[in-house]
C-alpha cells in the first residue's frame, strides 16, 4: 500500500474515533444534565413539602389564636353590656334632670328655666319654673302653657334630702 492510502485510512479511523468520542461526550453530557436537573427538582419538591408542613403548623397556631381572641371578644362584649347597663341605670333618661338644692337649669330645649328651691321636704319639693313657684309631691305633674301653641310639663319623679329628679318636656298643643 502506498503511504497516502495508509494515511487516508488512519485519518478515516481518527475521524470515526473523534466523531464517536464526540457523540459519547454529547450523550454523556445530556444524561448528566438530565440527572442533575432531576436532583434539583427532587430538592425543590422536598423544600416545597417542608414549606407546606410549616404552613400547616403556622395555620394551626393562628387558628388557635383566632379562637382565643374570639373568646376574649365575647367576654369583653358581656362586660361592656354589664357596664353599659350600669351606666344606663345611673345616667338619667332623656329629658330627666337631677337637681341639687338651690340649683337651676335651662331645660326642654331652652323653653323652661327650672330651679329647686331649698332642700326637698318630706311631703314634696318647691320648684321655681320660669320665675313662678310651684310645689309638687313625687309623681306630681305641673303643666305650664308657654304660648297658645306650646305646653310644657314638669313631673317630679323622685326626691330625697339631697336631690330631686324631674322630667321636663314641651309639646305642641293639639287643636281640638
Amino acid at each position: 500500500m502506498t503511504e497516502r492510502a495508509e494515511s487516508d485510512r488512519m485519518t478515516r479511523g481518527r475521524r470515526f474515533l473523534l466523531v464517536g468520542a464526540g457523540l459519547v461526550l454529547i450523550l454523556g453530557g445530556a444524561i448528566g444534565g438530565f440527572v442533575y436537573r432531576g436532583l434539583l427538582d427532587y430538592r425543590d419538591i422536598i423544600d416545597s413539602n417542608q414549606l407546606v408542613l410549616q404552613s400547616r403548623s403556622e395555620n394551626q397556631e393562628l387558628t388557635s389564636q383566632i379562637a382565643d381572641e374570639g373568646a376574649k371578644l365575647a367576654a369583653l362584649q358581656v362586660k361592656l353590656k354589664s357596664v353599659q347597663d350600669a351606666l344606663d341605670a345611673i345616667t338619667p333618661a332623656e329629658n330627666t334632670y337631677s337637681f341639687s338644692p338651690n340649683q337651676s337649669m335651662i331645660v326642654a330645649d331652652g323653653n323652661l328655666t327650672i330651679g329647686l328651691i331649698g332642700s326637698p321636704a318630706n311631703e314634696g319639693v318647691n320648684i321655681n319654673i320660669n320665675g313662678k313657684m310651684h310645689s309638687a309631691a313625687a309623681g306630681g305633674a305641673i303643666k305650664i302653657p308657654l304660648d297658645p301653641s306650646t305646653t310644657c310639663q314638669v313631673v317630679v319623679r323622685s326626691f330625697d334630702m339631697f336631690k330631686a329628679v324631674l322630667t321636663a318636656s314641651c309639646a305642641a298643643v293639639k287643636p281640638q
